[in-house]
Order: structure tokens, then C-alpha cells, then sequence
């Protein structure tokens, strides 16, 4: 494993770094946690909180402890009540500039988006939760597009404006809210106090990183960043490893072992939050020789914090079925590992593992 591989794991807090008590504080870790696949970006936050299960996830959700919304870019993401309001104010321009050309594209203009602001202020005011149908039967009935994919940027739009989030799940609905029901108003944070704390943030959550991977993580320019990383001054540390610039946190504490064993989700903080130094979690390329076109399912093994093969899950009224496709046959140490990986999500989901594993055609 390579230094900044295993200092990486323990900044994402998947093999050590700070300890911490609840779904929130994971959020609040990171700034933003990646969610646009709800029940999977739960796990995320499990696998990083041991004894934690599903339901305990699920409540503190439901209760407004983090909410999902658009922030950062066109997808949606955790984040806590205290950080939503100055996240969008820093990054929500930037996410409408990248959606201005979809938006045209639905027939969505300014006038459009005022109207369906007033409406859905309307529909969610004395704290309701609706359902993404009950609001496109507001916003269609009084004549305005939800058609094909104006409805979601209808929503986004308003997510990203500060005035609807999450609301708490109705079965296996998602609802929206009014921001200002979940969250109470406070006071604006000052825009060079929001830029240093998002690039800290960042560093200290997933560095070592570069500056281009910020850029793709949180849609902030390069000029962006570097102004942020000079107010934030002494609360970040850089390094040059081959000629490449990385930024981080206080070193977090490691716990190497080996071997280690991660059922991550495909879109989990260690795999999506990166792009410049992706390389690190496949340095020796076996990620990256699979030929194009090749089926394979979204979540991803990690064997001490390097890509080893892929995963999917099933399950039965008691048991959770994860199937790992490996780039090669594992050591008898390492299908241990596997096991207990596939151990950890069980007991989170409240049930019993079962693993089955076979190896990638044409892999080693």
C-alpha cells in the first residue's frame, strides 16, 4: 500500500482517523457525502460507524440530523443543517451555471422557477413533506412543464436556491420540505470564511488530494481553491510526491493492517471524490486493464485500500447475499477478510452473510 493510499483510508475513515458517534458527525467530517443512491450512501456512513445499524441511519435522517440535497455539483449529497446554508450560497452558482444549458433545454427560465418557487413554498408551508408526484401535480397543474426532466431541475433549482431539502422518508418515499422547517435561519458566514473551511474540509477529509481533485469534488475553480488553501493557512499541510502537489489535514491516525478488506459502494467518498490521483486507489492498474465495455457490478472491493474486484448485494428475508467478482483468486487470508467485510454490512442490514466470489475472465 502506498503512503498516501493508507494515509488516505484513515483521512475517509475507513482504517483509522478520528472516532466518531454518529451518522452526522461522518457527514460533518466530510462537508458532503455523495447520495444520489440512498439506500447504498447509507452503508457509506455505517461502514465508517462499527455497531451502527440501518435503522439507526434511517432516524437520525428522518429527524433532520443530515439532510440530501443538491450541493457541490448536479447530484445529491448529505450534508449537515449547519453547513447546508453556506455550502449552497458557496457552490449553488456554479451548479446552476453547469445547469443553465439543461435547464433551456426544459423550457425552464426565470420567470418559470419564480413561479414554481411561490408554488412550492405554497405546498410544503406548516412544515409538510411531499412527495416528489404530489409536487409535479402542483407544479403541472397550474401549467408548467414536469415533463421528461424538467421536473427534477425544477426541484434541483430550488434545492440549490435554499428553499427545499429532504424531508423525512414516507415508507420508501422520499419527500422535500421547506429548508427553513428543518433548518432555523442563521446567520450568513462570511464568503472567504466559507471557502477556507470547504477547502479545509476537504483536505482533512480525503487528503491527501490535489487541487484538481477539489475542483471536480466541489465544481470550484483553480483560482478558487488556491485562495482557499491561503486562508486557511496553517490548518493544511503540503507535500510533493512525484512531482504531483497534495494538500491534507493533522495526519490522521493509521491502522494499517493487512489484509484489510472495504464492500464499498460505487460511489463512496474514497472512489468518487477524486480525479487527478483516482490512480491512487488502483496503483497497479488492474482497475484500469479491464477492457472498455466490460460488465461489472457498481460496488467496489478494496483489499488495503486498493481496487480488487467488485461487488453487488441480494437478500432474503435473513440473509445477505454479496457476490464479488475479483480480479484474482484471493489468498485464504484475504477471502477471510472478504468475509468479515461482507460480515460488517450484513450485521449493519440485520442480517446473516453469505459470500461468493469468482474471478474476472481473462484476469490473472
Amino acid at each position: 500500500m502506498s503512503l498516501i493510499a493508507e494515509r488516505r483510508l484513515a483521512s475517509v475513515l475507513l482504517a483509522g482517523g478520528p472516532q466518531l458517534g454518529t451518522p452526522a458527525e461522518v457527514v460533518r467530517w466530510f462537508g458532503a457525502v455523495q447520495a444520489q443512491d440512498f439506500g447504498p450512501a447509507k452503508w457509506s456512513l455505517g461502514e465508517r460507524l462499527p455497531g451502527t445499524g440501518d435503522a439507526e441511519v434511517q432516524r437520525a435522517f428522518d429527524a433532520g440530523e443530515f439532510l440530501r440535497t443538491h450541493v457541490l455539483r448536479p447530484t445529491w449529497h448529505f450534508v449537515t443543517p449547519d453547513d447546508i446554508r453556506w455550502m449552497l450560497r458557496l457552490t449553488g452558482p456554479r451548479v446552476h451555471a453547469t445547469n443553465a444549458y439543461y435547464y433551456r433545454q426544459s423550457g425552464l427560465d426565470d420567470a418559470v422557477f419564480a413561479k414554481a418557487h411561490d408554488l412550492l413554498a405554497e405546498a410544503l408551508a406548516g412544515g409538510a413533506h411531499r412527495t416528489r408526484k404530489e409536487l409535479a401535480g402542483v407544479i403541472g397543474g397550474a401549467g408548467l412543464p414536469t415533463a421528461g426532466f424538467a421536473m427534477a431541475y425544477i426541484l434541483m433549482h430550488a434545492e440549490l436556491d435554499g428553499l427545499i431539502c429532504s424531508g423525512a422518508m414516507r415508507g420508501k418515499q422520499h419527500t422535500y420540505a421547506l429548508l427553513d422547517s428543518r433548518v432555523p435561519p442563521a446567520p450568513e458566514r462570511d464568503p472567504d470564511s466559507a471557502l477556507a473551511e470547504l477547502v479545509t474540509r476537504y483536505f482533512t477529509s480525503h487528503g491527501p488530494a490535489t487541487a484538481k481533485d477539489l475542483r471536480w469534488w466541489s465544481s470550484l475553480t483553480l483560482t478558487d481553491i488556491a485562495r482557499g488553501v491561503a486562508l486557511a493557512g496553517d490548518r493544511l499541510r503540503h507535500e510533493v510526491v512525484d512531482g504531483v502537489s497534495y494538500w491534507s489535514g493533522p495526519p490522521a491516525a493509521a491502522r494499517p493492517r493487512s489484509p484489510m478488506a472495504h464492500l464499498v459502494q460505487g460511489y463512496d467518498e474514497y472512489v468518487v471524490a477524486f480525479a487527478e490521483s483516482k490512480w491512487v486507489l488502483d496503483a497497479s492498474g488492474a482497475a484500469r486493464a479491464v477492457p472498455a465495455g466490460t460488465l461489472v457490478p457498481n460496488g467496489v472491493l478494496l483489499l488495503d485500500g486498493q481496487v480488487a474486484g467488485h461487488w453487488r448485494r441480494s437478500s432474503t428475508r435473513d440473509t445477505l447475499l454479496v457476490e464479488a467478482l475479483l480480479y484474482r483468486a484471493l489468498t485464504p487470508p484475504e477471502s477471510a477478510a472478504l468475509d468479515a467485510a461482507a460480515a460488517r454490512q450484513a450485521a449493519f442490514l440485520g442480517l446473516r452473510p453469505s459470500v461468493a466470489t469468482s474471478v474476472l475472465d481473462g484476469a490473472g
